[in-house]
């Protein structure tokens, strides 16, 4: 399944909020590769970084980063919910999460973490445009069954049109 347009949003937007608080060379360098798309770099750099400092919560949501640019999602969910255990006022790690869910279809999983996203952080941005963007997918999964129930309807056909090709045809 191809990426959502607003997951690749959703990462540099979270990586910008957190690049400002990342001050160690170590981690500038990671950083560094990880824009760089140098994904197997980042994620020396920023193993050599957390080894050093295993609480460092830049560390960890850079591992998070990469470890979903690598399509590893599984460890990135790990690392994502670590994260909001020790961090529940932070929305990025629950913004993130909800990016992952939404890259495997699970749009309700989705929906839940960007709610709580926006419950820490109500003015947080990127978790509003991706709560848009779920349930704009929620409704394209609720048209495409009304469709199944009802083939001949020239309305739901439109309306399902509307939403896969003016808001994801990118």
């Amino acid at each position: 399944m191809k990426s959502p347009s607003f997951v690749r949003l959703a990462l540099f937007c979270s990586l910008l909020c957190w690049c400002g608080l990342v001050s160690a060379n170590e981690m500038q360098d990671a950083d560094k590769s990880f824009k760089g798309g140098q994904y197997a770099e980042a994620m020396l750099q920023v193993e050599a970084w957390l080894a050093k400092n295993p609480k460092d919560a830049q560390g960890r949501f850079l591992k998070g980063l990469i470890l979903t640019q690598e399509k590893k999602f599984p460890d990135a969910i790990e690392i994502f919910k670590a994260l909001i255990e020790d961090y529940p006022e932070l929305p990025e790690p629950y913004n993130n999460l909800a990016v992952i869910y939404a890259a495997q279809g699970e749009y309700g999983r989705a929906k839940d973490e960007l709610e709580l996203a926006i419950l820490a952080h109500p003015d947080y941005a990127a978790a509003h445009e991706n709560m848009g963007d779920i349930y704009a997918r929620l409704a394209g999964q609720s048209y495409e069954k009304a469709l199944k129930l009802d083939p001949s309807s020239i309305r739901t056909r439109a309306k399902l049109g509307l939403v896969n090709n003016s808001l994801f045809s990118r």
